[in-house]
């Protein structure tokens, strides 16, 4: 299998028009943009219930009827510290259900940099916000 390499296909010029008006529109090349669409639409298929949402952080893995793949994964790893199982606690102290938790589960299992970095960003966030507003940690 080839690494960092390319990749010669054949498209409509129907789908090249598109490809080349929403690249235009993003202001980034045809060729990320064209990886962008294939990873995700791979993504898709591996994971049937994920889709993408863009937000002003990026692209990001979210379940198609419920909130971003790392906001569930965080509750997740906070539900570990408790006594119990962490799904069912977290399914008990949120509105979510065991297959909506299991999806994302299954998805940070298969892309776990991708979601530590979004939960790493929150937290930072957070951080900047109580430093700004003068609030102590732990508050």
């Amino acid at each position: 299998m080839a690494r960092g390499g390319q990749l010669s296909a054949r498209m409509s010029d129907a789908v090249l028009d598109r490809l080349e008006r929403l690249s235009e529109r993003l202001g980034q090349p045809r060729s990320r943009v064209a990886e962008q669409l294939i990873d995700e639409g791979i993504r898709l298929r591996e994971f049937p219930g994920i889709v993408f949402r863009s937000g002003p952080t990026g692209r990001r893995a979210a379940l198609a009827d419920g909130p971003d793949v790392w906001e569930i994964v965080r509750g997740l790893k906070q539900a570990r510290s408790g006594k119990g199982d962490p799904v069912e606690l977290l399914m008990a102290s949120s509105d979510l259900r065991e297959e909506q938790i299991r999806l994302a589960a299954d998805y940070y299992s298969a892309y776990p940099d991708e979601i530590d970095a979004r939960i790493r960003e929150d937290e930072e966030a957070a951080t900047r916000l109580r430093e700004l507003l003068g609030v102590p940690e732990g508050e």
